[in-house]
């Protein structure tokens, strides 16, 4: 890797014992008053007006007889054990890397998976998901049927307003449309977390799995109570917070579990332009094939 070694140059002391400074001068503040005053002249009164036109006459010539014909200076002394200290000469040099080396200038993430991962993550977490709630309601309902017309009730509106009785009996109708339903919800949820995941920090499946339900069953929630309050109610909140959670850690486990894939940002300047040149892109192994088997 070529370097380029860059030094710094020597400054000297200053042996002047004053710096010159512009004036100070208070004729913009003046400016500034009579503007004010003009522009409130107009929702006021007149009169108001008139003096604030006087103000900025006044304060126009004065700031102008300060820098016209010459600006005017000030002297400020400098004392001796503040002045700057001179500047030495040093023998470390600045390393810098060459374009693409190192992975130089690499956007985050540098992997991700794919959306296989995605879809195999999702229907594994809508697995775990089903799982626990018709244990839900086997042991609160008698019925692994319950949870299931509940979710069927979303698109189903009738269920909404059935009874117990009717929520615990087997309906074709509502699983089916509990079984479409939860399956396309799953995948592409899992497919979003595929793209998630990389761009989350250190632990992002154990963080992903928690703080993502979480924040996803207080959404469904809030949405649930204002177009269904009837079913919303029927809902066992804390249960369904379980099913979610375990959705997202059996999901992101997959999901993180799965291969990851280089992304074209680590690749440098010239693998992204295609550029085949000897000593610029740097030779792959499958390029190469016959290398380390010599016969």
């Amino acid at each position: 890797m070529a370097h380029e070694t860059h030094h710094g140059e020597a400054g000297e002391r200053t042996e002047h014992s004053h710096i010159q400074l512009p004036a100070p001068t208070f004729w913009p503040i003046v400016f500034a008053f009579g503007i004010t005053l003009l522009f409130a002249g107009m929702v006021t009164h007149w009169a108001v007006g008139v003096v604030g036109l006087i103000i900025v006459l006044r304060g126009t010539v004065g700031w102008w007889r300060n820098v016209i014909p010459h600006e005017e200076h000030e002297e400020v002394p400098i004392e001796p054990e503040l002045r700057p200290a001179p500047i030495l000469v040093e023998t470390r040099s600045v390393v810098r890397l060459g374009l693409g080396e190192a992975g130089h200038r690499v956007r985050i993430p540098e992997e991700v998976h794919p959306y296989s991962a995605g879809f195999w993550g999702g229907l594994a977490g809508g697995a775990a998901m089903a799982v626990l709630a018709c244990l839900y309601g086997l042991v609160a309902q008698h019925s692994i049927w319950y949870p299931i017309n509940l979710l069927a009730g979303a698109v189903i509106p009738d269920l909404g307003n059935a009874s117990i009785e009717q929520l615990r009996a087997f309906n074709g109708l509502a699983f089916f449309a509990a079984l479409v339903g939860h399956g396309v919800i799953s995948i592409l949820v899992g497919i979003v977390y595929a793209v998630m995941l990389p761009m989350f920090p250190k632990y992002a499946p154990f963080w992903a799995g928690i703080l993502m339900p979480l924040f996803w069953s207080g959404v469904v929630a809030t949405v649930l109570n204002l177009i269904n309050p009837v079913l919303n109610q029927r809902i066992n909140w804390p249960w369904f917070v379980v099913c979610q959670l375990a959705f997202g850690l059996v999901g992101g486990y997959v999901i993180a579990r799965s291969t990851s894939i280089r992304t074209m940002q680590t690749w440098s300047l010239a693998e992204r332009a295609f550029v085949e040149a000897p000593g610029i892109r740097p030779a792959r192994e499958e390029e190469h094939p016959g290398e380390g088997n010599p016969e």
